[in-house]
């Protein structure tokens, strides 16, 4: 019997035929002019420069007087008004050089110019909120204490606050310019009407701005003499000071220190037997318990 071939013992099946994978084609569509190098030169390009770079910080020893101020006040205002940010930093330059070379054709619209200059320093703008505490440093050089006549905008008492905040601030540039504009303000302001002003920060609920008041309280009494600490109340600077004592910044407590013994050595200047029971009697007799205890132990504590 012959026998079949192996390969014919089974039937044979057909094979299904494979299916084709099947590609996705994304379809581009047409970028807008705008899209262009979003994405491929992002990181190739290099980005602009801030807008703030234009502005020239001016040294007040490079300002130039005017040729014709008389003409050149006239436009100051709506200068520093305008809604093109770059013209009023120019304008604020401007105010400068009248501060320091034309005062007198300036006061007439002082007042106005110092509450534009507190809302200059309020914009997010860097370059606007420097120019505007330069200017300030300028007015203060320029005017000192006839700048505390303008009582019934308070003009002076917003632009006090704005440094103090701006000093605050973290930006160090703002802060460093803040600081020179503070100390201006005490060299050219008497210390006992300054520290009335002064006076009613040393418990802002910001604290840095309080340490910013105190550092300003503890410069200012520094200038003064033993008949004027005594004029303003050596008792109310202790009161200042207190607060400032434990706070938490360094800076605040190391000019309430200061100011501790500005006072405790104008207590002390004719005390000649046992000045340090006298000045305990004093603090006792005129603090609080725990006011007096803090002073005692400040001045303890050196």
């Amino acid at each position: 019997m012959a026998l079949r071939p192996i390969d014919n013992a089974l039937p044979t099946t057909p094979e299904r035929p494979k299916k084709q994978a099947k590609l996705s084609i994304p379809i581009q569509t047409p970028k807008k002019p705008s899209d262009f190098g979003v994405n491929e030169e992002k990181k190739a390009s290099p980005l602009p420069p801030p807008a703030d770079a234009s502005v020239d910080y001016i040294s007040s020893e490079k300002l130039k007087p005017f040729e014709d101020p008389e003409s050149k006040i006239q436009g100051l205002v709506e200068g520093l008004e305008s809604k093109d940010w770059v013209k009023v930093c120019e304008s604020l330059n401007d105010v400068r050089r009248f501060s320091l070379h034309h005062s007198t054709v300036l006061l007439p619209i002082l007042e106005k110019v110092m509450l534009i200059l507190v809302k200059a320093m309020n914009n997010p703008r860097s370059a606007l909120c420097k120019t505007s505490i330069m200017a300030a440093s300028d007015i203060f050089n320029a005017f000192g204490e006839k700048l505390l006549d303008f009582t019934d905008s308070g003009a002076f008492d917003r632009l006090l606050l704005q440094l103090l905040l701006k000093a605050s601030q973290d930006k160090k540039f703002v802060c460093e310019e803040a600081d020179k504009s503070l100390k201006s303000m005490v060299n050219t302001i008497a210390p006992l009407p300054l520290l009335n002003k002064l006076s009613g920060y040393v418990n802002h609920g910001n604290l840095r701005v309080r340490a910013k008041a105190a550092v300003s309280i503890s410069n200012s009494v520094s200038k003064m003499g033993v008949d004027e600490i005594k004029e303003f109340g050596l008792v109310k600077l202790l009161q200042m000071a207190t607060g400032s004592l434990n706070d938490r910044l360094p800076e605040a407590r190391e000019a309430a220190r200061s100011i501790v013994f500005s006072v405790y050595n104008a207590f002390t200047e004719n005390e000649d037997e046992n000045p340090g029971e006298a000045w305990q009697s004093f603090c006792q007799s005129s603090l609080s318990p725990i006011q007096a205890q803090s002073i005692i132990k400040a001045v303890g504590s050196q």
